[in-house]
């Protein structure tokens, strides 16, 4: 995608630009602005950049879990290995570009090209394997997979919803009624505004400003929850 050797290397320019510390990141801005990278994607950009979808998925679900009180250890985790990678492959690069410093010209020599024996390989390999395979050599092994690319055609380019918005449509109507029905709260609308719903319940609950009820059927309205947003 663009000039990115790939989503590593993307957010390390992400990490540059911005001035982040790349020992203490800051998923929710790292997402933005790596959403707002992707966005500039073609829809024919989109079928190469299933890599670069990936990592966002990732970003997505590490940011979801620090949301949740009782993931919160799980999103450290995954946030530590996100940078042990983003550190092992700035290292990689600062290498590579030492070692073609230390290139000195040489004399090629290219042989006539040679005929390939054509071997068709006899092995079998059922699914399980060959998918423990593919984790082992893309270093993410007992992780979950990432959503596949499919899923995230058609996101790009649609429109967008400020988590903000939302949090405020939430307290205004809180203000009027002091609770609301969950699965109200979620009918209609795109599947965007939906998402950005969700996050701005979970934004409200983390910071105390609503709880739900005992039986998760209602969204309640804490004392003093109206004063930050108004």
């Amino acid at each position: 995608m663009g000039d990115f050797e790939g989503p590593l290397d993307a957010l390390l320019f992400l990490i540059s630009k911005h001035k982040m510390d790349i020992f203490d990141i800051e998923i929710s801005q790292l997402l933005a602005q790596y959403m707002a990278l992707i966005e500039d994607l073609s829809g024919d950009e989109l079928e190469v950049a299933s890599e670069f979808l990936e990592m966002a998925a990732r970003l997505v679900h590490i940011k979801t879990l620090a949301l949740l009180p009782r993931h919160e250890e799980e999103a450290e985790r995954l946030r530590s290995e996100l940078t042990g990678e983003l550190i092992e492959y700035q290292v990689c690069r600062q290498v590579a570009a030492a070692l073609r410093e230390m290139q000195t010209p040489l004399p090629h020599f290219v042989r006539p090209e040679q005929p390939q024996p054509q071997r068709p390989y006899a092995h079998r390999h059922d699914a399980t394997e060959l998918a423990r395979a593919y984790l082992l050599a893309t270093g993410r092994r007992q992780q979950r997979m990432p959503p596949p690319p499919e899923r995230f055609r058609g996101i790009v380019g649609r429109r967008v919803v400020p988590v903000s918005a939302r949090i405020r449509y939430l307290l205004r109507r809180l203000r009027r009624h002091r609770r609301m029905d969950y699965n109200e709260v979620f009918d209609g609308g795109e599947r965007s505004e939906r998402v950005a719903t969700f996050i701005a319940l979970l934004e409200l609950i983390k910071a105390g400003r609503v709880r739900l009820s005992e039986d998760d059927q209602h969204i309640i309205l804490n004392e003093g929850a109206l004063r930050q947003y108004e």
